[in-house]
């Protein structure tokens, strides 16, 4: 019988000291759309109360915690740890991508070096991250859109706020319209997906609040959209429309003097 073909193997490796266990359940749901989590890991000082909210969801997900005690003030046992533990995982090649959960710039280094190997890393962490590791990553994903599920575009009332305004996603989604090669202005949305992983790693549209990124092109109003029948749905840059010009004014006619 033929081999059936694995999902890619992925090492989890979580910073408890900055990551809620509020997201855990989504946190898993996504990486499971990348590959199967085969190590799952996570470092903190579980006698700490910011990190001891885990506890409660390392059994429901098969997390290993790693207890890291804070011995000496302002110096990180855990980060340490995790970086060692995440270079032995990368040299024993039994590994397709990692996924580092934190919003730690301090994790920017080790990104860089796994991808210098030719591994995928996906990082998982809150907006406020700084755009060196972020940009470190090959995909970054924001936590605060793995709380409470994704959105739904049916029931927009009860959809949480999204973290931008749909109008803010214009520019960059222009950007890469602009850098594709058409003749005529049009691209296919899927291209345009694939354009945007590769020109910003962070870019989500469950950020702007929608679950496809269809939806969140119709919603700009700034795109023109051409769905043919059975066919792949296409999209270019709505022309900027000319101002409508001004009636010339109309001269009065001079008064004659009087007589």
């Amino acid at each position: 019988m033929p081999s059936e073909l694995r999902s890619p193997r992925l090492a989890v490796l979580i910073d408890a000291d900055n990551a809620s266990a509020k997201i855990a359940d989504g946190l898993f749901e996504e990486i499971a759309k990348i590959g199967e989590a085969s190590v799952r890991r996570i470092y903190g000082d579980f006698s700490n109360p910011r990190s001891r909210g885990w506890a409660d969801v390392l059994s429901k997900h098969a997390i290993i915690p790693q207890q890291q005690f804070a011995y000496t003030t302002g110096k990180n046992a855990s980060d340490i740890t995790l970086v060692i533990d995440a270079m032995d995982l990368l040299h024993s090649g039994r590994f397709d991508g990692f996924c580092l959960v934190s919003s730690d710039s301090d994790f920017t280094r080790l990104a860089a070096r796994i991808r210098e190997h030719g591994i995928d890393v996906f990082g998982f962490g809150e907006q406020k991250t700084p755009e060196s590791f972020r940009q470190a990553c090959r995909r970054f994903v924001y936590t605060e859109n793995l709380r409470g599920g994704a959105p739904s575009n049916q029931d927009t009332a009860a959809r949480a706020q999204p973290l931008q305004p749909p109008e803010a996603a214009t520019p960059i989604i222009k950007k890469v319209i602009s850098q594709m090669a058409s003749e005529d202005g049009w691209v296919t949305l899927g291209e345009v997906g694939r354009q945007l992983a590769n020109l910003a790693s962070d870019f989500d549209q469950r950020t702007y609040g929608f679950r496809t990124l269809s939806d969140l092109v119709r919603k700009t109003n700034a795109f023109e959209i051409d769905q043919p029948k059975g066919g792949a749905m296409r999209i270019r840059i709505m022309p900027a429309t000319a101002p409508t010009p001004k009636p010339p004014r109309r001269r009065r006619p001079a008064r004659k003097p009087p007589e």
